[in-house]
Protein backbone atom coordinates (compact mmCIF):
# COMPACT_ATOMS: atom_id res chain seq x y z
CA UNK A 1 0.00 0.00 0.00
CA UNK A 2 1.42 3.41 -0.97
CA UNK A 3 1.71 6.34 1.41
CA UNK A 4 -1.26 8.67 1.64
CA UNK A 5 -1.05 12.32 0.76
CA UNK A 6 -1.45 13.34 4.42
CA UNK A 7 1.73 11.50 5.34
CA UNK A 8 3.87 13.70 3.04
CA UNK A 9 5.29 16.68 4.96
CA UNK A 10 5.30 20.01 3.13
CA UNK A 11 8.00 22.47 4.18
CA UNK A 12 5.82 25.65 4.24
CA UNK A 13 7.84 27.45 6.86
CA UNK A 14 9.20 30.79 5.82
CA UNK A 15 12.82 29.56 5.82
CA UNK A 16 12.21 26.78 3.30
CA UNK A 17 13.68 27.28 -0.09
CA UNK A 18 11.71 27.34 -3.29
CA UNK A 19 13.49 24.18 -4.46
CA UNK A 20 12.32 22.20 -1.47
CA UNK A 21 8.75 23.28 -2.09
CA UNK A 22 8.93 22.00 -5.65
CA UNK A 23 10.37 18.66 -4.52
CA UNK A 24 7.63 18.29 -1.95
CA UNK A 25 4.94 18.98 -4.54
CA UNK A 26 6.50 16.46 -6.94
CA UNK A 27 6.56 13.86 -4.18
CA UNK A 28 2.91 14.60 -3.44
CA UNK A 29 2.06 14.23 -7.16
CA UNK A 30 3.73 10.83 -7.30
CA UNK A 31 1.71 9.68 -4.30
CA UNK A 32 -1.51 10.87 -5.97
CA UNK A 33 -0.65 9.07 -9.20
CA UNK A 34 0.10 5.83 -7.32
CA UNK A 35 -3.19 6.10 -5.45
CA UNK A 36 -5.01 6.78 -8.72
CA UNK A 37 -3.47 3.68 -10.32
CA UNK A 38 -4.39 1.58 -7.32
CA UNK A 39 -7.98 2.82 -7.40
CA UNK A 40 -8.17 2.13 -11.15
CA UNK A 41 -7.11 -1.52 -10.52
CA UNK A 42 -9.73 -1.84 -7.81
CA UNK A 43 -12.35 -0.44 -10.17
CA UNK A 44 -11.44 -3.00 -12.86
CA UNK A 45 -11.66 -5.83 -10.31
CA UNK A 46 -15.02 -4.53 -9.13
CA UNK A 47 -16.33 -4.36 -12.69
CA UNK A 48 -15.20 -7.92 -13.37
CA UNK A 49 -16.86 -9.13 -10.18
CA UNK A 50 -20.02 -7.24 -11.10
CA UNK A 51 -20.11 -8.87 -14.54
CA UNK A 52 -19.73 -12.29 -12.96
CA UNK A 53 -22.63 -11.71 -10.59
CA UNK A 54 -24.68 -10.20 -13.41
CA UNK A 55 -24.23 -13.36 -15.48
CA UNK A 56 -25.15 -15.50 -12.48
CA UNK A 57 -28.26 -13.37 -11.92
CA UNK A 58 -29.32 -13.79 -15.55
CA UNK A 59 -28.82 -17.55 -15.38
CA UNK A 60 -30.82 -17.86 -12.15
CA UNK A 61 -33.55 -15.65 -13.59
CA UNK A 62 -33.75 -17.88 -16.68
CA UNK A 63 -33.87 -21.04 -14.57
CA UNK A 64 -36.52 -19.52 -12.32
CA UNK A 65 -38.61 -18.68 -15.38
CA UNK A 66 -38.30 -22.25 -16.68
CA UNK A 67 -39.34 -23.68 -13.30
CA UNK A 68 -42.44 -21.50 -13.28
CA UNK A 69 -43.51 -22.76 -16.70
CA UNK A 70 -46.15 -25.47 -16.87
CA UNK A 71 -44.75 -28.96 -17.60
CA UNK A 72 -45.28 -30.60 -20.96
CA UNK A 73 -46.66 -34.12 -21.37
CA UNK A 74 -45.56 -36.81 -23.82
CA UNK A 75 -48.17 -38.17 -26.21
CA UNK A 76 -48.31 -40.29 -29.35
CA UNK A 77 -50.06 -39.29 -32.56
CA UNK A 78 -52.83 -41.77 -33.38
CA UNK A 79 -54.37 -40.21 -36.47
CA UNK A 80 -53.94 -37.06 -38.58
CA UNK A 81 -57.19 -35.92 -40.16
CA UNK A 82 -59.04 -32.90 -41.53
CA UNK A 83 -60.61 -32.11 -38.17
CA UNK A 84 -57.33 -32.18 -36.26
CA UNK A 85 -54.90 -34.64 -34.76
CA UNK A 86 -55.92 -37.50 -32.44
CA UNK A 87 -53.29 -38.04 -29.75
CA UNK A 88 -52.93 -40.55 -26.90
CA UNK A 89 -51.26 -39.26 -23.77
CA UNK A 90 -48.66 -41.55 -22.20
CA UNK A 91 -49.39 -42.84 -18.73
CA UNK A 92 -53.16 -42.52 -18.63
CA UNK A 93 -53.74 -43.61 -22.27
CA UNK A 94 -56.43 -40.96 -22.76
CA UNK A 95 -57.17 -39.99 -26.35
CA UNK A 96 -57.90 -36.42 -27.38
CA UNK A 97 -58.58 -34.46 -30.56
CA UNK A 98 -56.46 -31.32 -30.83
CA UNK A 99 -55.88 -28.61 -33.42
CA UNK A 100 -52.46 -27.92 -34.96
CA UNK A 101 -51.08 -25.47 -37.48
CA UNK A 102 -50.95 -26.48 -41.12
CA UNK A 103 -47.16 -26.41 -41.02
CA UNK A 104 -47.02 -28.82 -38.07
CA UNK A 105 -49.74 -31.04 -39.54
CA UNK A 106 -47.64 -31.68 -42.66
CA UNK A 107 -44.78 -33.01 -40.53
CA UNK A 108 -46.86 -35.32 -38.30
CA UNK A 109 -47.51 -38.99 -38.91
CA UNK A 110 -49.12 -41.75 -36.83
CA UNK A 111 -46.86 -43.09 -34.02
CA UNK A 112 -44.90 -39.80 -33.85
CA UNK A 113 -44.08 -38.65 -30.33
CA UNK A 114 -45.12 -35.09 -29.43
CA UNK A 115 -45.09 -32.82 -26.39
CA UNK A 116 -48.46 -31.37 -25.31
CA UNK A 117 -49.37 -28.76 -22.68
CA UNK A 118 -52.14 -28.81 -20.07
CA UNK A 119 -54.77 -28.03 -22.71
CA UNK A 120 -53.43 -30.97 -24.81
CA UNK A 121 -52.25 -28.64 -27.57
CA UNK A 122 -49.20 -29.94 -29.43
CA UNK A 123 -46.21 -27.76 -28.61
CA UNK A 124 -43.47 -29.57 -30.51
CA UNK A 125 -42.58 -32.86 -32.15
CA UNK A 126 -40.12 -35.10 -30.29
CA UNK A 127 -37.31 -37.22 -31.67
CA UNK A 128 -37.75 -40.93 -32.21
CA UNK A 129 -37.80 -42.82 -28.91
CA UNK A 130 -35.66 -45.57 -30.36
CA UNK A 131 -32.55 -43.49 -29.85
CA UNK A 132 -33.24 -43.35 -26.12
CA UNK A 133 -34.46 -46.78 -25.09
CA UNK A 134 -33.47 -49.25 -27.78
CA UNK A 135 -30.01 -48.00 -28.67
CA UNK A 136 -28.77 -48.45 -25.12
CA UNK A 137 -29.22 -52.20 -25.70
CA UNK A 138 -26.90 -52.15 -28.70
CA UNK A 139 -23.48 -53.63 -27.88
CA UNK A 140 -20.83 -51.18 -29.10
CA UNK A 141 -17.82 -53.12 -27.83
CA UNK A 142 -17.52 -56.85 -28.45
CA UNK A 143 -17.34 -59.08 -25.36
CA UNK A 144 -13.98 -60.68 -24.63
CA UNK A 145 -15.48 -64.19 -24.82
CA UNK A 146 -14.60 -66.47 -27.74
CA UNK A 147 -15.68 -70.01 -28.60
CA UNK A 148 -12.28 -71.15 -27.32
CA UNK A 149 -13.35 -70.01 -23.84
CA UNK A 150 -16.36 -72.36 -23.83
CA UNK A 151 -15.99 -76.01 -23.00
CA UNK A 152 -18.15 -79.06 -22.50
CA UNK A 153 -20.83 -78.12 -25.05
CA UNK A 154 -19.04 -78.65 -28.35
CA UNK A 155 -22.09 -80.02 -30.14
CA UNK A 156 -24.28 -77.11 -29.06
CA UNK A 157 -21.56 -74.67 -30.05
CA UNK A 158 -21.45 -76.04 -33.58
CA UNK A 159 -25.23 -75.79 -33.91
CA UNK A 160 -25.20 -72.17 -32.82
CA UNK A 161 -22.45 -71.35 -35.30
CA UNK A 162 -24.37 -73.06 -38.11
CA UNK A 163 -27.60 -71.28 -37.22
CA UNK A 164 -26.36 -67.77 -36.46
CA UNK A 165 -22.78 -67.23 -37.54
CA UNK A 166 -22.68 -69.08 -40.87
CA UNK A 167 -25.64 -67.25 -42.50
CA UNK A 168 -23.96 -63.94 -41.65
CA UNK A 169 -20.48 -64.92 -42.81
CA UNK A 170 -21.31 -67.19 -45.79
CA UNK A 171 -24.85 -66.49 -47.03
CA UNK A 172 -23.94 -67.70 -50.51
CA UNK A 173 -23.72 -71.29 -49.23
CA UNK A 174 -27.45 -71.28 -48.45
CA UNK A 175 -28.23 -69.64 -51.80
CA UNK A 176 -26.30 -72.32 -53.67
CA UNK A 177 -28.21 -75.08 -51.89
CA UNK A 178 -31.50 -73.23 -52.37
CA UNK A 179 -32.71 -73.00 -48.75
CA UNK A 180 -33.41 -70.16 -46.39
CA UNK A 181 -30.98 -69.95 -43.47
CA UNK A 182 -32.33 -70.71 -39.99
CA UNK A 183 -33.88 -67.60 -38.49
CA UNK A 184 -33.40 -68.17 -34.80
CA UNK A 185 -32.08 -70.43 -32.07
CA UNK A 186 -33.44 -71.02 -28.57
CA UNK A 187 -30.97 -72.15 -25.93
CA UNK A 188 -32.52 -73.88 -22.93
CA UNK A 189 -31.13 -75.76 -19.99
CA UNK A 190 -30.18 -75.44 -16.31
CA UNK A 191 -28.53 -72.24 -15.01
CA UNK A 192 -24.80 -71.85 -15.48
CA UNK A 193 -24.37 -74.14 -18.49
CA UNK A 194 -23.00 -71.49 -20.87
CA UNK A 195 -26.07 -70.21 -22.75
CA UNK A 196 -25.18 -66.54 -22.30
CA UNK A 197 -21.53 -67.25 -23.03
CA UNK A 198 -22.52 -68.71 -26.40
CA UNK A 199 -24.31 -65.47 -27.25
CA UNK A 200 -21.27 -63.43 -26.16
CA UNK A 201 -19.02 -65.56 -28.36
CA UNK A 202 -21.30 -64.95 -31.36
CA UNK A 203 -21.10 -61.20 -30.68
CA UNK A 204 -17.32 -61.44 -30.62
CA UNK A 205 -16.88 -63.62 -33.68
CA UNK A 206 -19.22 -61.79 -36.09
CA UNK A 207 -19.21 -58.26 -37.50
CA UNK A 208 -22.99 -58.00 -37.21
CA UNK A 209 -24.66 -55.49 -34.93
CA UNK A 210 -25.38 -57.19 -31.61
CA UNK A 211 -28.42 -56.13 -29.59
CA UNK A 212 -28.94 -57.67 -26.16
CA UNK A 213 -31.91 -57.43 -23.84
CA UNK A 214 -33.46 -59.26 -20.92
CA UNK A 215 -37.05 -60.41 -21.08
CA UNK A 216 -37.84 -58.42 -17.94
CA UNK A 217 -36.77 -55.20 -19.70
CA UNK A 218 -39.65 -55.64 -22.12
CA UNK A 219 -42.26 -55.77 -19.35
CA UNK A 220 -43.63 -52.28 -18.70
CA UNK A 221 -46.26 -50.81 -16.44
CA UNK A 222 -48.31 -48.89 -18.97
CA UNK A 223 -50.38 -50.37 -21.76
CA UNK A 224 -48.57 -50.61 -25.09
CA UNK A 225 -45.12 -49.58 -23.81
CA UNK A 226 -43.64 -53.10 -23.96
CA UNK A 227 -44.97 -53.73 -27.47
CA UNK A 228 -43.61 -50.38 -28.64
CA UNK A 229 -40.17 -51.17 -27.24
CA UNK A 230 -40.19 -54.50 -29.12
CA UNK A 231 -41.03 -52.62 -32.36
CA UNK A 232 -38.25 -50.13 -31.65
CA UNK A 233 -35.69 -52.87 -31.07
CA UNK A 234 -36.44 -54.68 -34.30
CA UNK A 235 -36.58 -51.38 -36.19
CA UNK A 236 -33.09 -50.64 -34.86
CA UNK A 237 -31.97 -54.12 -35.96
CA UNK A 238 -33.35 -53.48 -39.47
CA UNK A 239 -31.51 -50.17 -39.63
CA UNK A 240 -28.23 -51.80 -38.56
CA UNK A 241 -28.56 -55.18 -40.33
CA UNK A 242 -27.00 -57.63 -40.49
CA UNK A 243 -27.84 -57.88 -36.81
CA UNK A 244 -28.13 -60.43 -34.02
CA UNK A 245 -30.81 -59.94 -31.34
CA UNK A 246 -30.17 -61.78 -28.06
CA UNK A 247 -33.12 -62.14 -25.65
CA UNK A 248 -32.07 -63.49 -22.27
CA UNK A 249 -34.67 -64.99 -19.91
CA UNK A 250 -37.27 -64.96 -22.67
CA UNK A 251 -39.73 -66.79 -20.40
CA UNK A 252 -40.44 -63.41 -18.73
CA UNK A 253 -42.51 -62.36 -21.77
CA UNK A 254 -43.16 -65.64 -23.62
CA UNK A 255 -44.80 -67.74 -20.93
CA UNK A 256 -47.86 -69.83 -21.74
CA UNK A 257 -51.00 -67.76 -22.14
CA UNK A 258 -53.59 -68.14 -19.40
CA UNK A 259 -57.16 -67.02 -18.76
CA UNK A 260 -55.96 -64.38 -16.30
CA UNK A 261 -57.77 -61.06 -16.68
CA UNK A 262 -55.34 -58.90 -14.72
CA UNK A 263 -53.91 -55.88 -16.53
CA UNK A 264 -50.34 -56.99 -15.84
CA UNK A 265 -50.78 -60.39 -17.49
CA UNK A 266 -52.65 -58.81 -20.40
CA UNK A 267 -49.80 -56.35 -20.98
CA UNK A 268 -47.21 -59.18 -20.96
CA UNK A 269 -49.30 -61.06 -23.51
CA UNK A 270 -49.56 -57.97 -25.73
CA UNK A 271 -45.78 -57.66 -25.62
CA UNK A 272 -45.42 -61.34 -26.56
CA UNK A 273 -47.84 -60.91 -29.48
CA UNK A 274 -45.68 -58.08 -30.81
CA UNK A 275 -42.57 -60.24 -30.41
CA UNK A 276 -44.24 -63.10 -32.32
CA UNK A 277 -45.18 -60.71 -35.11
CA UNK A 278 -41.67 -59.28 -35.37
CA UNK A 279 -40.05 -62.73 -35.38
CA UNK A 280 -42.25 -64.18 -38.12
CA UNK A 281 -44.96 -61.83 -39.27
CA UNK A 282 -46.19 -60.45 -42.56
CA UNK A 283 -43.10 -58.30 -43.21
CA UNK A 284 -39.76 -59.81 -44.11
CA UNK A 285 -37.40 -59.72 -41.14
CA UNK A 286 -34.30 -59.30 -43.28
CA UNK A 287 -30.77 -60.17 -42.17
CA UNK A 288 -31.68 -60.42 -38.50
CA UNK A 289 -30.84 -63.52 -36.46
CA UNK A 290 -32.34 -64.18 -33.04
CA UNK A 291 -30.78 -65.98 -30.09
CA UNK A 292 -32.87 -66.53 -26.97
CA UNK A 293 -32.06 -68.24 -23.68
CA UNK A 294 -34.19 -69.60 -20.86
CA UNK A 295 -33.90 -71.81 -17.79
CA UNK A 296 -37.64 -72.60 -17.91
CA UNK A 297 -38.32 -74.23 -21.25
CA UNK A 298 -41.48 -75.81 -19.83
CA UNK A 299 -43.04 -72.36 -19.30
CA UNK A 300 -42.77 -71.14 -22.91
CA UNK A 301 -45.83 -70.70 -25.11
CA UNK A 302 -46.10 -73.13 -28.02
CA UNK A 303 -46.51 -70.29 -30.53
CA UNK A 304 -42.98 -69.03 -29.98
CA UNK A 305 -41.45 -72.49 -30.34
CA UNK A 306 -42.68 -73.26 -33.83
CA UNK A 307 -40.30 -73.28 -36.84
CA UNK A 308 -39.99 -69.90 -38.50
CA UNK A 309 -39.50 -68.22 -35.16
CA UNK A 310 -37.01 -70.59 -33.60
CA UNK A 311 -35.77 -73.13 -36.15
CA UNK A 312 -33.37 -74.68 -33.67
CA UNK A 313 -34.24 -75.61 -30.07
CA UNK A 314 -30.89 -76.46 -28.51
CA UNK A 315 -30.67 -77.96 -25.05
CA UNK A 316 -27.53 -76.94 -23.16
CA UNK A 317 -27.17 -79.48 -20.32
CA UNK A 318 -24.67 -79.69 -17.51
CA UNK A 319 -21.31 -80.91 -18.87
CA UNK A 320 -20.33 -84.56 -18.69
CA UNK A 321 -17.04 -85.87 -17.31
CA UNK A 322 -15.01 -84.88 -20.39
CA UNK A 323 -16.73 -81.51 -20.49
CA UNK A 324 -15.94 -80.73 -16.85
CA UNK A 325 -12.31 -81.69 -17.38
CA UNK A 326 -12.12 -79.38 -20.42
CA UNK A 327 -13.74 -76.50 -18.49
CA UNK A 328 -11.21 -76.95 -15.67
CA UNK A 329 -8.38 -76.63 -18.16
CA UNK A 330 -9.93 -73.50 -19.70
CA UNK A 331 -10.35 -71.68 -16.39
CA UNK A 332 -6.91 -72.65 -15.08
CA UNK A 333 -4.98 -71.56 -18.18
CA UNK A 334 -3.82 -68.38 -16.47
CA UNK A 335 -3.39 -69.91 -13.01
CA UNK A 336 -0.17 -71.09 -11.41
CA UNK A 337 -1.26 -74.69 -10.80
CA UNK A 338 0.85 -77.21 -8.88
CA UNK A 339 1.92 -80.49 -10.46
CA UNK A 340 -0.23 -82.51 -8.06
CA UNK A 341 -3.48 -81.10 -9.46
CA UNK A 342 -5.47 -83.92 -11.11
CA UNK A 343 -8.14 -82.50 -13.40
CA UNK A 344 -9.57 -85.95 -14.11
CA UNK A 345 -10.03 -86.55 -10.40
CA UNK A 346 -11.64 -83.14 -9.94
CA UNK A 347 -13.98 -83.65 -12.89
CA UNK A 348 -15.06 -86.99 -11.43
CA UNK A 349 -15.49 -85.58 -7.91
CA UNK A 350 -17.83 -82.73 -8.88
CA UNK A 351 -20.44 -84.85 -10.63
CA UNK A 352 -23.53 -82.94 -11.90
CA UNK A 353 -21.77 -79.58 -11.56
CA UNK A 354 -22.44 -76.88 -14.14
CA UNK A 355 -19.84 -74.94 -16.05
CA UNK A 356 -20.43 -71.99 -13.73
CA UNK A 357 -19.77 -74.26 -10.74
CA UNK A 358 -16.44 -75.34 -12.25
CA UNK A 359 -15.42 -71.72 -12.75
CA UNK A 360 -16.41 -70.92 -9.17
CA UNK A 361 -14.27 -73.82 -7.90
CA UNK A 362 -11.23 -72.50 -9.78
CA UNK A 363 -11.72 -68.98 -8.42
CA UNK A 364 -12.26 -70.17 -4.84
CA UNK A 365 -9.21 -72.46 -5.05
CA UNK A 366 -7.12 -69.44 -5.99
CA UNK A 367 -8.51 -67.59 -2.96
CA UNK A 368 -7.43 -70.44 -0.66
CA UNK A 369 -3.87 -70.12 -2.02
CA UNK A 370 -3.92 -66.34 -1.45
CA UNK A 371 -5.10 -66.80 2.15
CA UNK A 372 -2.11 -69.11 2.80
CA UNK A 373 0.23 -66.56 1.17
CA UNK A 374 1.06 -68.95 -1.67
CA UNK A 375 1.41 -68.24 -5.39
CA UNK A 376 0.77 -71.85 -6.44
CA UNK A 377 -2.67 -73.49 -6.32
CA UNK A 378 -2.61 -77.06 -5.03
CA UNK A 379 -4.97 -80.01 -5.32
CA UNK A 380 -6.17 -79.52 -1.75
CA UNK A 381 -7.25 -75.98 -2.62
CA UNK A 382 -9.60 -77.26 -5.34
CA UNK A 383 -11.02 -79.92 -2.99
CA UNK A 384 -11.61 -77.38 -0.22
CA UNK A 385 -13.18 -74.98 -2.74
CA UNK A 386 -15.69 -77.60 -3.88
CA UNK A 387 -16.60 -78.45 -0.27
CA UNK A 388 -17.17 -74.76 0.48
CA UNK A 389 -19.38 -74.24 -2.58
CA UNK A 390 -21.44 -77.33 -1.72
CA UNK A 391 -21.86 -76.11 1.85
CA UNK A 392 -23.06 -72.69 0.65
CA UNK A 393 -25.55 -74.33 -1.73
CA UNK A 394 -26.90 -76.52 1.11
CA UNK A 395 -27.32 -73.43 3.31
CA UNK A 396 -29.18 -71.60 0.52
CA UNK A 397 -31.52 -74.56 0.05
CA UNK A 398 -32.16 -74.67 3.81
CA UNK A 399 -33.05 -70.97 3.81
CA UNK A 400 -35.36 -71.46 0.84
CA UNK A 401 -37.19 -74.30 2.61
CA UNK A 402 -37.50 -72.19 5.76
CA UNK A 403 -39.23 -69.30 3.95
CA UNK A 404 -41.24 -71.50 1.58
Amino acid sequence: MTDTVDEVDLPYDEDASQQKKIEALQERLEVLEAQNEEMRDKLLDANAENNKYQQKLERLTHENKKLKQSPLFVATVQEVGEDGVIIKQHGNNQEALTEVTDEMRDGLEPDDRVAVNNSLSIVKQLDDETDVRARVMQVDQSPDVTFADIGGIQEQMEEVRETVEMPLISPEMFEDVGIDPPSGVLLHGPPGTGKTMLAKAVANETDATFIKMAGSELVHKFIGEGAKLVRDLFELARQEEPAVVFIDEIDAIAAKRTESKTSGDAEVQRTMMQLLSEMDGFDDRGEIRIIAATNRFDMLDRAILRPGRFDRLIEVPNPNFEGRKEIFKIHTRGMNVADDVDFEGLAEAIDDASGADVKAVCTEAGMFAIRDDRTEVEMADFENAWEKIQQEEDEDEEVSRTFA
